[in-house]
């Protein structure tokens, strides 16, 4: 479990919840790292929702963004490679009165984790998902990623990436989710607006943070962004029409929209499944008989 300042149980009626900050653990990203940015949306979004830090669990998958959990003061869990959507469509589950959020890279979260991505979408889980999206891997010091571009000359690919990037906004439109934006480490208030859209948004709530690697990407740099983005919400665009969405998921290159793509109210997975509907697993009876009996075997 990562994060070190939570309290172990809930306060006391009538006492003062404490709010998410900083935990006691320093982040370790290079100088200058974008995902410095996507900390602090984070942590500037639950602030602004003044959910209690022990009502907030973070899980992430593996990767320098990864680490996410660790630097604030929520409950958090560090999994595996690629799998931080399913331990955390399993605490939802377990106990959706938590506000639970994804976090991690574009490696993580669109090469290994490509299935469980499009999956949680379909299902339309009420959680958030944020991705640090640096076109790069990172940790393993500057390997092609999923999203690189084609022609970048990566240790991978000396040659260039013959590869077609994959393009995050898109492939949510296609696969279901219901909230969609892109965010850029350079204009944080505008990512926190986002992230706390997404948190407050029915549904599952996808932000692909564009978090540039100051030390592998020498590309998709931060003035790269700079010269390119604009704002969705200065350009007339709908987030309620799709076509609109698809539209502009579609620019990239001389301009790269940033904002909310699409938002849509659909049913969850926990309005549909009959046994979340009775109210989270956490709080039901086990229905166990004999458990005793049953615990003594696995002691």
């Amino acid at each position: 479990m990562a994060g070190t300042s939570a309290p172990s149980v809930a306060p006391t009626v009538g006492t003062l919840l404490p709010l998410i900050g900083k935990s006691d653990t320093k982040p370790t990203w290079c100088p200058g790292c974008g995902d410095f940015g996507v900390v602090a949306a984070v942590e500037m979004a639950l602030k602004r929702l003044k959910i209690p830090s022990h009502q907030v669990v973070l899980v992430s998958g593996i990767g320098c963004s990864s680490n996410l959990p660790h630097f604030l003061s929520s409950y958090g869990f560090h999994s595996i490679h690629g799998r931080s959507l399913p331990v955390a469509e399993g605490i939802r589950w377990a106990n959706h009165t938590l506000t639970v959020i994804a976090t991690g890279g574009d490696g993580d979260g669109f090469g290994i984790g490509a299935g469980h991505f499009i999956h949680t979408m379909r299902r339309n889980v009420d959680m958030t998902y944020v991705t640090m999206d640096n076109q790069i891997y990172g940790l393993t010091t500057g390997q092609a990623s999923p999203t690189s571009m084609m022609g970048q000359k990566t240790k991978s690919t000396p040659a260039g990436v013959i590869e077609n990037p994959i393009d995050p906004i898109s492939l949510a439109l296609a696969a279901g989710a219901t909230y969609i934006a892109r965010a850029f480490s350079g204009d944080v208030k505008q990512m926190a607006d986002l992230v706390a859209g997404g948190i407050q948004h029915k549904g599952f709530a996808f932000i692909d943070a564009m978090s540039p690697c100051v030390t592998y990407n020498k590309i998709n740099t931060f003035d790269w962004f700079r010269q390119r983005v604009y704002k969705l919400e200065n350009s007339g665009h709908d987030p309620t029409d799709i076509v609109q969405a698809w539209q502009r998921s579609l620019e990239w290159g001389d301009k790269v929209p940033t904002g909310l793509f699409y938002k849509a109210d659909k049913p969850t997975y926990e309005d549909l499944e009959e046994v979340l509907t009775a109210g989270p697993l956490a709080n039901q009876p086990a229905g166990l008989k004999g458990r005793e009996s049953l615990l003594d075997e696995f002691i």
